[in-house]
């Protein structure tokens, strides 16, 4: 068994309201997930401003032994709830006649060792606020809602006003996003996890996601807590849910992602089992050298999915930048993984 990982649970509060931009790219719309690439965008242009990027992406994208920190995606919580998106061979459960189980894309993280374990859940307990698709204890709200804010664009020139919408998060009193970060060994958690805490606190200052300028993504001083990974998500976890440099192996080991995956040429994935989604993923650059070219599209695992694999999955950060754009723009596919039993859907 690997010895484990250091890991670093990070708690955003945010200040107002947030714009996670979907991947239509509709104004009217907004999603709920911060994914992992967009965590890993930012911090990294972080990195840049903190005079950290030339190491930075040799310790991460351009690493050839795979990257030596890695990031969840973001996953809202409120007061001492923290919500994750369930491993998909355990969710949902079998149908009820009082709750729409399936209606609920985020769950309470202290659910999924019981659902790993084959406990049924009490009926009379739990509601799925719809608003979040979250997955409350009975008569507990949501921790955010989506709303349209108003805004006007103002002519100089002329005067002319031309009116329109936002879609945005708003956030509940005592409730953000969390995220877990990993780090590949104790050299590497002791060479980044500061400098990590010092680029998320920039970008709670900053602002992260759409409409910046604005006010909007910003976040109070971040909450971290330290601990090893996997006991910091589950406790009774096997200790090989971050990639080593020599990982161990064992035939048919399943793996629920909390992050987005690209797979790269290390990984054996068994993609005839499993239980996975995918989605496509573009957006445009935002960079100092040139910004708004749209980036190349790339299919990914989504979060929550879980991979059949021999050894801990390590994932890659393809190059997605536009075609003659002047520098690589990485788009990061690496996995935060937690070992757990495989359970086949019903």
């Amino acid at each position: 068994m690997a010895l484990e990982q250091p890991g670093l649970v990070v708690k955003l509060r945010p200040t107002g309201p947030w714009r996670i931009g979907p991947d239509t790219g509709d104004r009217h719309f907004v999603d709920v997930t911060y994914h992992s690439d967009s965590l890993y965008a930012a911090v990294t242009g972080a990195m840049r401003l903190l005079g950290h990027l030339e190491d930075w992406l040799d310790a991460t994208a351009r690493n050839p032994a795979g990257s030596a920190v890695r990031f969840s995606s973001c996953f809202p919580f409120i007061d001492e709830i923290g919500f994750v998106m369930p491993p998909r061979s355990v969710w949902p459960p079998a149908d009820s006649t009082k709750v729409r189980w399936k209606s609920a894309r985020f769950i309470p993280l202290g659910l999924v060792g019981p659902l790993l374990a084959g406990n049924v859940l009490e009926e009379d307990r739990w509601s799925v606020d719809g608003v979040s698709e979250c997955l409350t204890p009975a008569g507990r709200s949501g921790p955010f809602r989506p709303a349209l804010r108003p805004a006007a664009a103002v002519d100089r020139l002329t005067g002319r006003c031309e009116p329109h919408s936002t879609a945005c998060l708003e956030f509940s009193a005592g409730a953000g996003l969390w995220a877990v970060i990993g780090f590949a060994d104790e050299e590497s958690g002791a060479r980044w996890a500061m400098p990590v805490r010092a680029a998320l606190r920039l970008l709670a200052d900053s602002g992260f996601g759409g409409e910046r300028s604005r006010g909007w993504g910003r976040a109070a001083e971040p909450e971290f807590v330290e601990g090893t990974l996997p006991g910091m998500i589950l406790p009774d976890a096997p200790a090989d849910a971050i990639p080593s440099e020599t990982p161990q192996h064992s035939t048919g080991s399943a793996h629920w992602l909390l992050s987005l995956f690209t797979p790269g040429p290390q990984d054996a994935v068994d993609w005839n089992g499993g239980n996975y989604s995918v989605l496509t993923r573009g957006g445009r650059v935002d960079s100092p050298a040139r910004s708004g070219d749209v980036k190349k599209l790339l299919r990914m695992v989504e979060e929550g999915s879980v991979l059949l694999a021999p050894g801990a999955l390590a994932g890659a950060a393809p190059d997605v930048a536009p075609d003659d754009f002047p520098h690589p723009v990485y788009r990061a596919g690496f996995a935060l993984a937690i070992p757990v039993p495989w359970q086949a859907a019903s």
